[in-house]
Parts: structure tokens; C-alpha cells; sequence
């Protein structure tokens, strides 16, 4: 497969921004556990998109990264980086979503591989992220050399609101 990673700016994510609340509504439909609950439709995606990505991505405090195929997007992930004053050595992994049609191909690594190199590129000594403890996803975090710092018991409710979760955290020096 064939992907390629591109950095988003605030004027292509209002020119992709369908495809983005595509990727994420229908992740959090699919089960995906990333602070969303259902009903969640495209609208409230794109309300996402423009009121909370937006807002930090012009103050520099976050990037977005796509993942395309043909022209389609078909994944993203943010690199956070506006932290703290005593914290600026790190930042934090978010939102990494792949479109549930477009899963198991490589493109959750070719963004995660994407964002550890900026965060390098930045000067950054330490990544950090949560996740749904036993999510699809962790074992590709491991394999990418981060290791747990901690688990926390009923972090968050699942989209469905049946049950809640345990959320990982997990970290990996650069």
C-alpha cells in the first residue's frame, strides 16, 4: 500500500474537512474510544474539528498529520505540543484514527513513524499517550517502543455509554 503522510494546516483541514469528520464519526460509531459519545454525527466532527483542533493548530500548540492513498484521506494523528513551561522536553500523541474501512494496512504506523519523527525534528526528549487499555492499537504502540506508565481503572465510558474503560498511559523517550 501505497501512503502518503502530509501535514495538515488550518486551511486543509476546512478543505478536507468532510473527510475528517468522516474519519472520525464513523471511528467513534465503530467503537473507537476517543472521548466522543454516540450519537456522534459528521456535524458534531466537524464542530470538533474547527472548535478544538483549529483554535491550537494556529497558536502552534498542535499538529495534524494525514495519511492519504490516491488522493483519500484515510487516517490522521496529532502531535501536541504546546505544553507547560516545566514540560516543553515532551509532548503528547492524540487522537491517532484510522478510518474503520482502512485499518490493519500499515497507515496507524506510517502516522504514528511520522509523528516520532517530528517530535525528534522538534527537539523533543519524551512522547506521551493514552489509550483504551487492550485496544486494537496498543500492541502497535508497543512495537514502537513505548512502554506503560500506569493504568487507570474506569477512565471513560465507552461511545455506546454501556461500560467503561481503562485507559493506558504510555510513554517513549526519543
Amino acid at each position: 500500500m501505497n501512503v502518503q503522510i502530509v501535514e495538515l494546516d488550518a486551511p486543509a483541514i476546512e478543505k478536507r474537512l468532510l473527510a475528517l469528520s468522516k474519519i472520525l464519526a464513523d471511528s467513534v460509531a465503530d467503537g473507537a474510544a476517543v472521548s466522543f459519545m454516540m450519537p456522534f454525527s459528521y456535524e458534531d466532527a466537524a464542530l470538533f474539528w474547527v472548535t478544538q483542533v483549529q483554535p491550537e493548530m494556529a497558536v502552534g500548540r498542535r499538529r495534524v498529520f494525514g495519511a492519504e492513498r490516491d488522493g483519500e484521506l484515510l487516517g490522521t494523528v496529532q502531535l501536541i505540543t504546546g505544553m507547560p513551561p516545566n514540560q516543553h522536553h515532551r509532548c503528547e500523541i492524540a487522537k491517532m484514527i484510522v478510518h474503520p474501512r482502512a485499518r490493519r494496512l500499515g497507515i496507524g504506523r506510517a502516522l504514528m513513524n511520522h509523528a516520532l519523527k517530528c517530535a525528534r525534528e522538534l527537539g523533543k526528549t519524551l512522547v506521551t499517550l493514552d489509550t483504551r487499555t487492550g485496544d486494537v492499537a496498543e500492541p502497535l504502540y508497543f512495537s514502537l517502543g513505548f512502554e506503560v506508565a500506569g493504568v487507570i481503572p474506569d477512565f471513560a465510558w465507552n461511545p455506546d455509554g454501556k461500560a467503561r474503560h481503562a485507559t493506558t498511559y504510555m510513554f517513549r523517550r526519543l
